[in-house]
């Protein structure tokens, strides 16, 4: 099963998808704590105690010590926390791009889980599961007084265990009860289609997954399309909050013959980590446009950039989000993880977007609805309270209108990125030239 993500932005409110991640030790070691730190935190275990003792009502003593830690860390940035187990273990599945579940698309609607569509071949659809169909019951328990993620938990479980939903459907006189055997549930990282003469490939976030889907994805369009017909093709990372440092990686090598991807620096000096692209571009150097927006953040931001430096691509839409740190998670064993922010990266030509997004070579507003305008949809890093500071943030910040019409005919971006890959529309940013790279290669 997958939770529909109604969210406008991206950043530390969106979990661990949000984030580039990288996974292991830090690369330096903190040095040893001084005399007044243990004094500190011999008033933190005095006020724990009497708290524990004198408070008004028995405390939960393990939610005010991860209250304490979580305090702790947000205190750094909005991006640095404490996981516990369960949360830990939820990461590792957004990551992974795999869970046991039912393969559907859900959202939460008058109190009760509404269905958006079941996904082909799972479970959810074999069993005749409806876009539309509201889920009143899980197992026998009333949806109402759920939150969206507490019934997304109780739907998903091992593999080869059933599960009662009922089910209150349009048309039907009484509510209908399925039952379902949970399986393995693959969420595609990338989605794509044939748009006449033009490859069209959206990268929802950056999983386990994400470079293989791609690679699937560029082969079906090609055999799709012949070579001498395929005009071009267009990357969207649009509303894409992030995720894998490594898929981020790999999958702007997918486009590059060569050069610097991406470099991550830490807190010492020597702590900096170069990734470079392999000979190869996956698409034999057809033109390639790349939407970005104010959702667009971490991973998608590098994956921008790297493409914008080489002038391999064209990136066209509004300001991303300007997420340009790396958080590296630390298993702690039984008790979860944390997630501590231990360097910035630098796109090939060393610019930090941190705080100041990606701009794009080519500015293309999306008209909003009437529903959303007058609302403020537009917030990026800049806009967290306790962000670190970029070397190029300005006043005006980072992050820009986060939103993509459902409708691909309202889709303003997308159709003057198809129009100048087909020659309808020009512009001096497309295409760019290779010749005036900003690296010297």
């Amino acid at each position: 099963m997958i939770r529909k993500v109604s969210l406008l932005f991206a950043g530390a409110l969106m979990g661990a998808s949000a984030m580039s991640l990288v996974y292991g030790a830090p690369g330096s070691t903190a040095n040893a704590a001084g005399s007044e730190t243990y004094r500190q935190l011999a008033i933190f275990g005095d006020i724990f105690e009497r708290v524990r003792g004198q408070y008004v009502t028995p405390p939960d003593e393990k939610a005010l010590v991860e209250s304490a830690i979580n305090g702790m860390l947000t205190s750094l940035d909005p991006h640095s926390s404490y996981l516990n187990p369960d949360a830990a273990k939820d990461m590792r599945v957004q990551t992974k791009g795999e869970f046991g579940g039912l393969g559907i698309e859900v959202t939460m609607e008058n109190e009760l889980v509404k269905v958006i569509t079941p996904i082909d071949d799972t479970p959810a659809a074999k069993a005749g599961v409806l876009a539309g169909d509201y889920i009143s019951e899980i197992d026998g328990e009333e949806v109402r007084g759920l939150t969206l993620t507490e019934a997304v938990e109780k739907m998903r479980g091992l593999v080869n265990t059933p599960i009662k939903l009922t089910i209150l459907r349009e048309g039907a006189d009484k509510p209908i009860e399925i039952t379902i055997v949970r399986d393995i549930i693959k969420v595609k990282a990338v989605k794509f289609r044939v748009e006449s003469d033009v490859g069209y490939m959206k990268i929802t976030s950056f999983t386990e997954k994400t470079y293989d889907d791609l690679q699937k994805a560029i082969e079906q369009i090609k055999a799709q399309v012949p070579g001498d017909t395929l005009k071009g093709y267009v990357l969207d990372l649009r509303l894409n909050p992030g995720g894998l440092l490594d898929q981020a990686v790999s999958v702007s090598d997918t486009f590059l013959d060569r050069g610097e991807i991406v470099s991550t620096r830490g807190r010492e000096a020597r702590d900096i980590s170069r990734f470079d692209a392999r000979p190869g571009d996956m698409i034999d150097g057809k033109p390639l446009i790349v939407l970005v927006n104010g959702g667009s953040a971490s991973a998608s931001e590098i994956v921008a950039g790297a493409l914008q430096d080489h002038r391999r691509a064209t990136v066209l839409g509004s300001q991303s989000f300007g997420k340009g740190s790396v958080q590296t998670i630390i298993p702690l064993a039984e008790n979860g993880a944390l997630r501590l922010t231990t360097a910035l990266y630098y796109t090939p030509a060393g610019k930090s977007i941190q705080g100041k997004g990606i701009t794009p070579d080519i500015f293309v507003d999306q008209p909003l609805p009437a529903e959303l305008q007058g609302r403020d949809v537009s917030r990026g890093e800049s806009d967290l309270k306790g962000h670190i500071k970029g070397a190029e943030e300005n006043e005006k910040g980072s992050g820009s209108a986060a939103y993509v019409p459902p409708d691909p005919k309202d889709d303003v971006q997308l159709a003057y990125a198809l129009d100048l890959l087909r020659g309808v529309k020009t512009d001096a940013a497309f295409p760019p030239n290779p010749d005036q790279a900003v690296l010297n290669q």
